[in-house]
């Protein structure tokens, strides 16, 4: 993005473009970059590791569109993520939460879940 600032910088400064001209063209600039932040944030990550030793079994990333139906079938696989609290991660998700959202421990099958949102 400095190189594309500069750019225009020397545009204005060559008379090439109108001090309001480069200000459209840095507010376009600046909006790209915001858009692109927001793009690159909004990645799902899920950690499974072992309980026992802590070893990690999974760590996968999917885009924050998947997460939904990646949930839905969660609760299918395990119950207790059902109903209200997979509505509520699903709203702070859409909401912009980012950070480790869930921690779940599975005592039967040994494994700690973590979801994070980045």
């Amino acid at each position: 993005m400095t190189s594309d600032r500069d750019r225009i910088l020397k545009m204005i400064e060559a008379g090439q473009v109108s001090a309001q001209e480069a200000a459209q063209l840095l507010d376009a600039l600046s909006s790209e970059q915001r858009s692109g932040d927001r793009v690159r944030a909004r990645l799902v990550r899920v950690r499974v590791s072992d309980l026992s030793g802590g070893r990690l079994k999974a760590n996968v990333t999917i885009p924050v569109g998947l997460i939904n139906v990646g949930l839905r079938l969660g609760a299918r696989l395990a119950p207790q993520l059902s109903g209200s609290a997979i509505e509520e991660l699903l709203r702070s998700i859409e909401h912009g939460a980012t950070g480790r959202l869930l921690e779940w421990q599975d005592l039967e099958e040994g494994e700690r879940i973590e979801l994070f949102v980045e």
